[in-house]
């Protein structure tokens, strides 16, 4: 069986995060963004690599958590505990999803539930007390993708090659949700909207969002 990486992205605070760790994601062979929980998420700084990347949404980690042990998957927690291995020493044993915590709190004592085992990264330098998460993402596939063997993508001059766009995805492959609920989440976020519950982005115009990408408009 073929070796697969996931991102498992729960509460993470800040939304424009999500768009950069898609972009990593794509960069370092994930097989699936899983978003679980909510779903307002802003693709700023994917650079397009949404568009190559397959999601997964659910509403629980313990869902979550099934499918991933379905698909015969480690779940590795990204934070500093008392049993955490550094990343360094490659503590893998087979298909991995990667569980990063909030920007601020790390991960949440649920979320540690569901975690198999724990990676940390060394830090040399005394500046911070930790790396921002999409930082921390890159760097931990990165070296799953070396343990696992992925192939390097092919380069042309200074940058490797972006595959062809593939068609447009259909939502109903990535959500367990039913229509009717898609579509009361959509009412609901902008009801929220029109009263100014998310932000708005330059000149007025709302930001671009992962659930507008994910799940269109029949």
């Amino acid at each position: 069986m073929a070796i697969e990486s996931y991102v498992v992205v729960h509460n993470i605070a800040k939304r424009h995060n999500v768009g950069t760790l898609a972009r990593s994601a794509t960069a370092f062979g994930v097989t699936e963004l899983i978003l679980v929980g909510r779903r307002d998420l802003n693709a700023f700084g994917s650079h397009g690599s949404t568009s190559h990347l397959r999601f997964r949404h659910f509403h629980s980690l313990s869902d979550a958590r099934l499918f991933l042990k379905e698909k015969d998957c480690d779940i590795c927690g990204v934070e500093i505990t008392e049993d955490a291995v550094s990343i360094t020493d490659h503590p893998f044993k087979k298909s991995t999803a990667f569980l990063l915590g909030n920007e601020g709190t790390g991960l949440s004592a649920k979320e540690c539930e569901i975690c198999d085992f724990f990676v940390y990264i060394p830090q040399y330098g005394g500046g911070t007390a930790s790396l921002n998460v999409t930082v921390a993402a890159s760097i931990v596939l990165h070296h799953f993708g070396v343990w696992a063997g992925f192939s390097e993508r092919i380069r042309d001059g200074n940058k490797f090659v972006v595959a062809e766009k593939p068609l447009k995805q259909v939502s109903r492959k990535y959500c367990t949700e039913t229509d009717d609920h898609i579509i009361e989440e959509r009412k609901s976020r902008r009801e929220s909207a029109s009263n100014g519950f998310f932000e708005d982005g330059k000149n007025g115009v709302s930001s671009s969002n992962l659930l507008d990408s994910l799940f269109p408009d029949e």
